[in-house]
Order: C-alpha cells, then sequence, then structure tokens
C-alpha cells in the first residue's frame, strides 16, 4: 500500500534517499550515529532527523545538554533533502498583507521580524559551520502569471515600503520579461531583495556535521513505534529497544504519524509536493525564456508553483496537486508539472526532464506553523506545520526550542507560531474533499 501519513504508523525503517537531483549532486554524504542501541538514557530525545530536528540538537549540545536524535530512515530524508531550496523570509504561505489582516499592524511587524531573523539564522548556521550548500544571496519573486494579478502584489510592495520602510518593489510586466524572465506568464512581480538559493540536502548534512560535532547523536533506521511515560520519564521505543529521555522534541512535519503525540493527531494535512528538473538549458534555450534571473520564483496562485535557475542552468520546477503516491499518479503529475512549465515558456517545448521526485508537506488548519509545548505536559515540545515553506524557520524554530528548553529568555517567543493545533474533522477521510478542492482551486487559478 502507499505510504500515506494520514494512515501509515512510521515513513519506514532505514530506507535510502529519494532519487532526485540534490541526492545526485550531493557528493559523499555524512556518516551518523546508526541505529539507536537497545537501551539508551537522555535528556532531551528529538523525533526527526530533518532540519528543524538537527537544529534543535545541535543548540541543545552546544548548551552542554544530552541529546539524542532519532530519524526513521536517513537524516534529511524527508522534506529538508527534497525541497526547492528556497530559503526565504517566510511564515507560512502569509504575505505582510496576510499578516496585518490577522494579527493587526503592530503584530505583523513583529511576526515580519521574526521572518528576517529566521533568514539571517540560515546565514549565520551556513557561515558558522563552513556548510557549502551552494549559498547564493538572491531575491524573491512572486510573479503574477496573469495580468489581473498584478494590482495586488503593487499594493502588497507599496504596503512593506510605507509600514516596514522595506525595499520590496514592484516590477512591471515589461521590465520583468525585460531584466529577469519572459515567457507568456510573466504580467508582473513583487519582488523581495532578501533570500539565499541553496541545495537543501547539502545544507541538511551540514547541520548534521555541526550536531555532531557539538556533541550530539544523531540515530538513523530508529522510528518512534511506541511512547509512553512512567512518571517523568519518557520512554520511546525503537525498533531496536527504548530510549529513555525527561524531555521531547517533535520535528516530524510532514512525516507526523497519526498516534505520534495526542496534540498533533489530526492536525494537519500532510499535501504531496512535486519537482521536475530539465536538462541543462542551452544559450538558445535562455534566449529564448529570457530565464536570466537568479531570484526564486513562485507565483500568485491558489496551487502555487515554485521554480528557479539552477547554477547548471538546469530548471527547478515543483508544485502541489498529487493526491496520492503511486507510480501512475506521479507519472501523471510528472507530466502535468511538464506541461505548466512549458505553457509558461514555450519556446522551451522538447526540453528533456532529467529528474523528479516528491515528498510531504505539512497544512494546519488556519495554514500557520507551530512551534509550541503540549497542552498538558511541557516536557514535550514540537515545531510542525510549515506550510510548504520551512527551509528558514525550521531551522530558527530549532534554534527557540532548544532556548526554551534550555531555560533561556533572551531568544523570542513567536506568539502567533504559539496557539494550540485545530484537529481536521473526519481526517482520515480528507483525501476525498482534497480532490475536490484542488479542482476548485484549478478553476479558480484559470480565472484572470
Amino acid at each position: 500500500m502507499p505510504y500515506d501519513p494520514i494512515f501509515a504508523d512510521s515513513p519506514g525503517t532505514g530506507l535510502e534517499h529519494q532519487p532526485s537531483y540534490w541526492l545526485a549532486t550531493a557528493g559523499v554524504l555524512p556518516p551518523d550515529d546508526g541505529p539507536a542501541p537497545p537501551a539508551l538514557d537522555t535528556e532531551v530525545a528529538v523525533i526527526g532527523g530533518g532540519y528543524t530536528g538537527l537544529s534543535t540538537a545541535l543548540h541543545l549540545a552546544r548548551r552542554g545538554h544530552r541529546v539524542v536524535v532519532l530519524e526513521a530512515n536517513r537524516s534529511g530524508w524527508g522534506c529538508s533533502g527534497r525541497n526547492g531550496g528556497f530559503a526565504r523570509m517566510a511564515f507560512g504561505r502569509l504575505s505582510f498583507g496576510d499578516m496585518v489582516s490577522r494579527f493587526g499592524l503592530a503584530g505583523a511587524k513583529v511576526l515580519f521580524a521574526h521572518t528576517r531573523a529566521s533568514l539571517d539564522n540560515v546565514r549565520t548556521m551556513i557561515r558558522e559551520g563552513g556548510i557549502e550548500c551552494d549559498a547564493s544571496e538572491t531575491g524573491y519573486l512572486k510573479v503574477a502569471p496573469k495580468p489581473g494579478r498584478a494590482a495586488a502584489l503593487e499594493a502588497e510592495a507599496r504596503l512593506m515600503q510605507r509600514e516596514l520602510q522595506y525595499p520590496a518593489e514592484f516590477i512591471d510586466a515589461r521590465t520583468l520579461q525585460r531584466d529577469h524572465l519572459g515567457g507568456v506568464h510573466s504580467w508582473g512581480a513583487l519582488r523581495i531583495p532578501d533570500a539565499i538559493a541553496l541545495h537543501p540536502m547539502k545544507l541538511a548534512a551540514g547541520v548534521l556535521r555541526m550536531a555532531r560535532a557539538a556533541g550530539a547523536t544523531v540515530h538513523s533506521s530508529s522510528p518512534v513505534i511506541g511512547w509512553r511515560k512512567e512518571g517523568v520519564t519518557h520512554l520511546l521505543s525503537t525498533p531496536q529497544g527504548t530510549v529513555r529521555a525527561a524531555k521531547v522534541v517533535i520535528g516530524t512535519n510532514g512525516y507526523t504519524p497519526p498516534g505520534l503525540h495526542a496534540d498533533l493527531r489530526a492536525a494537519m494535512m500532510p499535501i504531496l509536493s512535486h519537482i521536475i528538473v530539465t536538462r541543462p538549458m542551452t544559450d538558445a534555450d535562455v534566449a529564448g525564456a529570457n530565464f536570466v534571473t537568479g531570484d526564486v520564483l513562485t507565483d500568485a496562485r491558489k496551487l502555487t508553483f515554485y521554480w528557479r535557475r539552477l547554477p547548471d542552468r538546469r530548471i527547478l520546477f515543483g508544485g502541489r496537486g498529487l493526491i496520492s503516491d503511486t507510480p501512475g499518479r506521479t507519472a501523471s503529475h510528472r507530466q502535468y508539472l511538464y506541461r505548466e512549465l512549458i505553457s509558461k515558456y514555450p519556446t522551451l517545448d522538447g526540453i528533456e526532464i532529467e529528474h523528479d521526485w516528491h515528498g510531504w508537506v505539512a497544512f494546519t488548519r488556519d495554514f500557520l506553523p507551530r512551534i509550541g509545548q503540549a497542552a498538558d505536559d511541557p516536557t514535550v515540545h514540537y515545531a510542525v506545520g510549515y506550510q510548504g515553506s520551512g527551509v528558514s524557520l525550521s531551522l530558527y524554530a530549532g534554534r527557540l526550542i532548544a532556548a526554551r528548553i534550555a531555560g533561556d529568555a533572551s531568544e523570542p517567543v513567536i506568539e502567533a507560531a504559539g496557539h494550540a493545533l485545530r484537529p481536521f474533522p473526519l481526517h482520515r477521510l480528507m483525501r476525498l474533499p482534497q480532490r475536490a478542492l484542488f479542482y476548485w482551486y484549478r478553476f479558480l487559478d484559470s480565472r484572470p
């Protein structure tokens, strides 16, 4: 049966990384500490060996805490090693205007400051760890795929300039097509000048090295398949034995098993995100599409596409919409993404796709990420629900959780991420309305 986080007790045990462009170009990945031993005592157990878990372990170990990471498969096996490599200022999918609508102007300014801090944290970790992850300072373009979508992006730029004194800008269609990228769906863009394009698997590998060098232990092939508490001690069962811990951090995001913890049960909607990567563009390909920008890109749609030009002149292009992880549906969605890419850049018709892969991202009911503690147990912490935009925030969340566990009040708290998660009603039946919702979103996206 295909893996689906809504139903599966575990994403697997000891599975290798999914084939991808990132895996093909990552080089030799660093070792971890192998499967967890039959009996292990630690101060903090971290469930999940992606960005959240590794960052938490790193920052706790630096403070002198004994910390163990339990990863079901391989470090960076989930979306930490499969994403598009966009590190940007993001709190879920909220624009600054959305932040103002939800939290008021004062709250939005505080939240925007957190998003800036999260991106700066990525820079700091790359610099301190000497992580060679092909990182390049760039910008973020949110592109209007139709003329009618441009006005909202221009208004967003003005709002950010006026209320934040931040140098966002609106780029009109002519300038966009001349200086950044051509194509038939480039009708203007909001440009945010702060972003980093990077190699996500190399980043995960670098944080793994940093965490182990700081003293953390990282166990692969060690899914948590049972969890109970005796007094003040958490007992986490793995296929090899039991890990005893005073505190637990959950960093499983889109791969969270339904029965892992009551506070997360039915609280996230895992959705597949699929990426294709072309062969390198020729000079004629680049000229025909005028794809010269190094910025990371999304478009102003309900079902967002995201894409970028890679350092070797390939195009990475991704999007949501795949309902289930079966070979037939995966092949169909690969073709769907290819058609959408060519619809944007008709001159690229015929360009070969050399890589494609997919992974589960996590959405919450209110589309807000969470960095919190269990309602009835302050020794259980979690950071989940990044809404597909978690590269910066997940690493930042790990730092904030580590500070909270260490009792360090000098680190901030993101109040907007601290509310209890609300479960989805009829969660195990959500794949049925999801299909209908995607068709509805495609209809809305087709309108002017």
